[in-house]
């Protein structure tokens, strides 16, 4: 903004007389434009970058939303393998081959992780922007950068909204219950999804991709039951997905003004397919996925595959039964068990102490005279 503001004393002298005191009074007047002009320059760099210190702080709270997230989703026990070269957890499938649900461990860890995870999307989509303070062309003072942050908020808000209602009816109508790990599900699928045109995109649209999104979550879900895939985070299907679904979605729903204000360059970008921008971007995403997927493959399968051979990807059978807050951290993490999980009672004859009533003799006072 600071660079708009600028004084040349040879223009401004014939505005005060022409006499031979205005060439002076020109050079004065400018000189404290200019210590003006640099004070707006320094506020601009403090407002920058203190945005941008905001952005990370929220960044980071995603990191606390996700431990939450993980901690709520999965138990102690059989939580180790969700690789698919693995197999499933213990108890995942049945004998037939179908689903069996493993609880999570806390519900209400799940939801705030998720609410963490939200708080802290702001940072990751907004504050992808760095700056705030930039005029877009010669708009002035109304429209610029800032304008592009709250459409941007708003589409992230729209979008996860949406998927998460989406989530909420659809599996309803599927399962016949409400479930609100599934909700989570979907709030995060709608983040996941927009995340890659959310400053390119018109708000309408968002609600498009969010609603898309919950379906492209619950078909992975159900594709992942039949592949006898576990994950007990939904995190491939999720990220892989609905991530995969939003860049599809940009290269259809980007639009071309607002493409050339957050990208810039010379000439025209490519924009969306139905926003009358033709094919070209929707080709370049369609490479990106297949570039993602390659990149992953070859840079993670190394990894995990020499994890598997060494035996450090997944913990054995009997410390999965028997849970890893026993073997591998001295005890339950709580006081007290769920007494219907059968799992966590020992084997054998169980004897419970009887404690006496006040029907039942306590002490000898109390008993009758002989």
């Amino acid at each position: 903004m600071a660079s708009t503001l600028s004084c040349a004393a040879s223009d401004l002298a014939p505005l005060l007389g022409g006499g031979p005191n205005s060439t002076a009074m020109a050079t004065f007047l400018c000189s404290r434009f200019s210590a003006i002009s640099d004070q707006f320059s320094d506020t601009s760099y403090a407002i920058n970058n203190t945005y941008l210190l905001f952005s990370a702080y929220l960044v980071f709270a995603m990191q606390l939303g996700f431990a939450m997230l993980c901690a709520g989703s999965v138990r102690a026990k059989n939580t180790m393998n969700i690789m698919l070269t693995n197999g499933p957890r213990i108890g995942r499938f049945d004998r037939a081959g179908r689903s069996v649900a493993l609880r999570g461990h806390s519900a209400s860890l799940v939801v705030l992780g998720s609410f963490l995870l939200w708080f802290g999307w702001y940072g990751f989509n907004p504050g992808s922007f760095l700056t705030i303070l930039k005029v877009y062309g010669s708009s002035g003072s109304y429209y610029g950068q800032w304008s592009a942050v709250g459409r941007t908020a708003v589409t992230t808000t729209l979008a996860g909204c949406t998927a998460a209602l989406t989530t909420l009816f659809g599996k309803r109508l599927l399962a016949g219950h409400w479930n609100v790990t599934d909700v989570c599900n979907g709030l995060l699928g709608g983040f996941a999804a927009i995340t890659s045109g959310c400053s390119v995109v018109d708000p309408w649209a968002a609600i498009v991709c969010g609603f898309v999104a919950a379906w492209v979550l619950i078909g992975c879900n159900k594709l992942a039951e039949k592949c006898n895939y576990d994950d007990p985070l939904e995190a491939a299907q999720l990220h892989g997905g609905c991530g995969a679904w939003g860049l599809l979605f940009t290269g259809l729903f980007a639009k071309g003004v607002y493409v050339d204000e957050v990208y810039g360059g010379p000439g025209k970008r490519p924009h969306g397919l139905f926003m009358g921008g033709g094919g070209r971007l929707l080709a370049a995403q369609i490479v990106q996925i297949l570039v993602i997927c390659g990149w992953v493959s070859v840079t993670m399968g190394p990894l995990f595959y020499g994890l598997h051979k060494l035996k450090l990807l997944r913990i054995s059978s009997e410390d999965e039964m028997q849970g890893m807050d026993m073997t591998r951290h001295g005890g339950f993490a709580y006081a007290y068990h769920d007494e219907d999980d059968l799992s966590m009672k020992p084997s054998g004859v169980m004897m419970r102490r009887v404690e006496p009533t006040s029907a039942s003799p306590t002490s000898y006072e109390n008993s009758p005279a002989v």
